[in-house]
C-alpha cells in the first residue's frame, strides 16, 4: 500500500470507496460502519474538492498495489499546534488488516511535519463503542468533551472527543 497527499484526478475514484465504507448495506462487510445510524450520502465530489483547495486541510489517499485508491484520512490544522483527524476510512473488503492503522500513522506524521500538530483530536459518534476503543487502543484518549452531532436527528446523535499528544518521531511513545 502506498499512502500520499490526495489530488484532484484521484477523487472520482475515492469517493466511492468512501461511500462504501460509511454508508449503505456494502459497508458491512467491513467492521466500522455507520450504516444503523445513518443513510444518505457521507460526502460528495464537491466537499473532498474543497479539502484538497484549503490550505488547513490535507487529503491522504491509500493506494493498492495496483494503484487504485482504498482509504483516506483527513488532516486539518486547527492552530496552536492542535489538529483534527477525519473521514478515516478503508475499503470494507480490505478493514482489519492494519491499513487503518498505517493511516492514522500516516496522518499524525502528517500533522506533526506539515502543521506543526502538537496533539491530534478527533470526534466519533458515543453509540460507536467499539470504534471508539480501536482509537483509545492507538493512545487516543476521551477528553470528556461532548459535540453535537453536526445534522439534527430524531433522536440526536452526539459526538465525543478524543485527543492524542504527537510525539516527535525520535522519542518512544
Amino acid at each position: 500500500m502506498q499512502i500520499r497527499v490526495a489530488v484532484k484526478t484521484d477523487l472520482p475514484a475515492l469517493h466511492p470507496v468512501i461511500e462504501r465504507a460509511y454508508r449503505g448495506d456494502s459497508a458491512r462487510a467491513g467492521w466500522t460502519f455507520e450504516s444503523d445510524l445513518l443513510d444518505g450520502e457521507r460526502t460528495d465530489l464537491a466537499e473532498l474538492a474543497a479539502i484538497l483547495e484549503s490550505p488547513a486541510d490535507r487529503l491522504l489517499v491509500a493506494l493498492s498495489d495496483e494503484g487504485a485508491p482504498i482509504g483516506c484520512v483527513q488532516v486539518t490544522d486547527r492552530g496552536d499546534g492542535l489538529c483534527y483527524l477525519g473521514l478515516l476510512c478503508i475499503d470494507p473488503l480490505l478493514q482489519a488488516g492494519g491499513l487503518g492503522r498505517a493511516m492514522i500513522a500516516a496522518a499524525e506524521s502528517l500533522a506533526r511535519d506539515v502543521f506543526g500538530g502538537r496533539a491530534m483530536e478527533m470526534t466519533v459518534i458515543d453509540r460507536r463503542l467499539e470504534l471508539i476503543a480501536y482509537y483509545q487502543r492507538r493512545g487516543y484518549a476521551l477528553t470528556g468533551e461532548k459535540r453535537p452531532f453536526p445534522i439534527v436527528l430524531d433522536p440526536p446523535l452526539a459526538m465525543v472527543v478524543l485527543e492524542k499528544p504527537l510525539l516527535p518521531e525520535n522519542l518512544p511513545g
